[in-house]
């Protein structure tokens, strides 16, 4: 048996963790198997266990990673009131809502996640209160404190809008849903 340094079992490790958050906000959580998520690595289902000790704790890691990423995005928008405008228009952006397995795991993954372990949730517990946090930091940089009922507000706002316009088949009323969310977004921020 072949054995593989740290660095390399690390950087297996991501990938399989990168390829899973894809897989997982395309076709959710329950509808990837472990096979497919493998093979999404380009790995065999064997290698799993050497990664993770399930799939729980697999999909806990994906939620952090997600969650992490995201959070790290939005640090690298344009400082202010004027980056979360930004991060609104793109969050609320039909690329956004026609690419779930690029975009948000909240959008993709809220519904799943209320039924995962522990673990899941508190990833992304964690991860749901550094986002509201990066939101309320943009609203209030003086007071974040004082903002964190209308970030809270706002961060709920633009994950349902999302989700309602992904589960519309008219095209043009979920144009609409996006447009009238940015609109709503943008009055609750001033």
């Amino acid at each position: 048996m072949a054995r593989y340094s740290k660095e390399h079992k690390q950087v297996t490790r991501q990938r399989i963790i990168e390829k899973a958050g894809q897989r997982f906000k395309r076709d959710g959580i329950d509808g990837s198997g472990v096979s497919t998520l493998m093979s999404d690595a380009g790995l065999t289902n064997g290698a799993f266990y050497a990664h993770f000790d399930s799939k729980d704790d697999l999909v806990a890691n994906v939620v952090a990673d997600q969650l992490r990423t995201q959070v790290a995005r939005y640090n690298s928008l344009r400082p202010g009131h004027a980056g979360l405008e930004d991060l609104v228009r793109e969050y609320l952006s039909p690329e956004h809502r026609d690419n779930p397995g690029e975009g948000c795991p909240s959008a993709a993954l809220l519904d799943e996640i209320v039924r995962c372990e522990d673990g899941a949730k508190t990833a992304y517990t964690d991860g749901a209160r550094a986002i509201v946090d990066e939101i309320a930091a943009r609203l209030s940089p003086e007071d974040p404190k004082s903002a964190r009922g209308e970030a809270l507000g706002l961060f709920t706002m633009l994950v349902g809008t999302l989700q309602l316009s992904r589960a519309l088949s008219d095209r043009k009323f979920a144009d609409e849903v996006l447009e009238q969310g940015i609109a709503n977004a943008l009055t609750l921020m001033r």
